[in-house]
């Protein structure tokens, strides 16, 4: 049973450093391309966009991280660890609401 569980974790931290690396060279190709765009062109409403797209990615990433460790740690019926990520995630949603 020990096994299972190591394995089960074993494949989660894998899962979460593919959507961590994933998530950032996803926003960084889009910070870069949207970087060129307004070098090239101007600040132009595509450039604009490329780059809040970049943003909205990288601090989208996080989030995500915290919603697949929910979804694992309840499919492992570890419920400590499911309040736990509950709370992480209501303290990241409360503090995007309070965002200026």
């Amino acid at each position: 049973m020990n096994d299972e569980r190591n394995d089960r974790l074993d494949r989660l931290e894998t899962t979460l450093g593919h959507l961590l690396r994933t998530g950032v060279m996803s926003a960084a190709a889009c910070l870069a391309l949207g970087l060129i765009v307004s070098m090239a062109a101007g600040s132009t409403p595509l450039a604009t966009t490329i780059l809040k797209v970049g943003l909205v990615i990288l601090m989208v990433t996080p989030l995500m991280r915290v919603v697949v460790s929910l979804v694992a740690y309840a499919r492992m019926r570890d419920w400590f660890f499911v309040g736990t990520t509950l709370l992480v995630f209501a303290m990241l949603v409360v503090a995007w609401m309070l965002k200026p």
